[in-house]
């Protein structure tokens, strides 16, 4: 069955084209796409654009949102933050996890997001021991992106160390700990239920061996790879210390890092790293609310994009669940590191591009192939109103304090309508009574 729309107006390449046909197939992906149509077919009234992949999230962090904004009499930077989460995570069970992560998914569809990566390294019991099903929160990440409607590339993490060199991990990450066969039998489970990607957590976490071993598992079901790096300070001395090498350079020295690769952060990078970077094609994960909230440092976009470089957009810790925020942030940085405007061109369809190659997902355009992920912005809400053309675009991403997002489709299938989650009421009350019993224990 094929349904056929035509749209006042949507964002084909990187211009806005009016009165488009878009037909969508049974499978949910686009067959055919004809800009200045007048045939009839249910109409679209406002901009389609294609729905933003979210290619760096860990959902239960969206529960932490204002728990960590406190410095301590010895100030506060990342680590601190991190000893907090770790409290946080340890009283969390998996009810608490597939409510936290399927509300955050409804926020996310609401502002744009269609698609999300999810960096999942919460696997085990709040003591460590494994669950009856040792897939068992993977399964609940799945649910939820299921209920919501999202499209979902499922990122278990490989955890065996805490630091270079082997360290063996603390009491705080025993929550995320499982050995390479553990974690294959991980992704064979979760692989019959979702599209999956391989992620040794960090350089810090997982041995050479470890991370060669991972690197196979991705050969072997074709998936995705991604992975921490060189987002603190300290985390880069540390390398050096025990490799000789920065993160990056490391990295790209002993792996084969190429398009199927998301290096998220990857923050600091100098300029030998950041050209190679570029040229081996994979995709810098940027998440620019969250390195700012954590005070972690700034990437050096400009350059690495002038290089050829690729990237993408992540909510990461899900304080911000807004993709246009998220490319603000990229922008308005650049800005007051050089005291000039417009510094960086066509930030939105790169960051669908990139994000769509990081999560493997056939998405990113409206173009014949790809899947149907796509949202209508309303030209009549007070952000858009007035605006035409290649303006409405910048409009969103520069003025939006509200969202104009009206509708949302995933994969062919409407999940939001005139702002509206047919969940919503559902996953809102089943947060509520979650965060309620969090901050009972708190």
């Amino acid at each position: 069955m094929r349904t056929r729309y035509l749209a006042q107006a949507a964002l084909l390449d990187r211009h806005i084209e009016s009165d488009v046909l878009i037909e969508v197939g049974s499978d949910g992906t686009i067959l055919s796409v004809c800009p200045h149509a007048s045939e009839p077919a249910a109409h679209i009234a406002g901009l389609v654009v294609p729905g933003v992949p979210n290619l760096h999230s860990h959902a239960f962090q969206r529960a932490m949102a204002g728990l960590a904004e406190r410095a301590g009499l010895g100030g506060d930077d990342f680590w601190q933050w991190r000893d907090v989460m770790y409290r946080f995570l340890a009283i969390l069970t998996p009810d608490d996890v597939q409510a936290i992560a399927a509300q955050l998914y409804v926020e996310c569809l609401l502002q744009g997001y269609t698609s999300v990566a999810e960096f999942h390294y919460l696997h085990n019991a709040a003591d460590g021991s494994r669950y009856a099903d040792p897939a068992e929160l993977s399964h609940r990440i799945v649910a939820a992106a299921q209920c919501a409607g999202i499209g979902l590339t499922l990122l278990p993490v490989l955890y065996c160390r805490s630091q270079f060199g082997g360290a063996p991990p603390t009491g705080g990450q025993r929550r995320f700990v499982l050995s390479p066969d553990g974690y294959a039998d991980l992704c064979a489970s979760v692989s019959r239920s979702a599209a999956i990607g391989i992620a040794p957590h960090s350089l810090r976490a997982v041995t050479p061996d470890e991370l060669r071993q991972a690197i196979a598992l991705a050969d072997r079901y074709a998936a995705p790879i991604h992975i921490h790096v060189a987002e603190q300070e300290k985390e880069v001395a540390d390398c050096i210390a025990w490799g000789g090498a920065r993160p990056v350079a490391w990295l790209l020295d002993h792996a084969p890092v190429g398009a199927r690769w998301c290096l998220v952060h990857a923050t600091h990078v100098d300029a030998a790293e950041r050209q190679r970077l570029a040229d081996c094609g994979a995709v810098a994960g940027l998440c620019q609310t969250t390195e700012a909230n954590l005070g972690d440092g700034i990437f050096p976009l400009r350059p690495f994009l002038a290089e050829g470089g690729r990237f993408g957009i992540g909510s990461d810790a899900n304080t911000c669940t807004s993709p246009v925020e998220e490319l603000r942030w990229l922008d308005y940085i650049r800005r007051l590191e050089t005291r000039r405007r417009n510094l960086v061109d066509d930030l939105y369809p790169r960051a669908l591009s990139g994000g769509a190659q990081a999560l493997g997902r056939n998405a990113g355009s409206i173009a014949p192939g790809k899947l149907a992920d796509l949202v209508v912005l309303d030209t009549a809400h007070p952000t858009l109103v007035g605006r035409t053309g290649d303006r409405l675009l910048d409009a969103w991403i520069y003025s939006s304090n509200g969202t104009p997002v009206r509708d949302v489709m995933v994969a062919g299938r409407w999940v939001v309508r005139d702002g509206h989650h047919h969940e919503w009421q559902t996953i809102g009350a089943a947060f509520a009574r979650t965060m309620h019993r969090l901050a009972s224990e708190l």
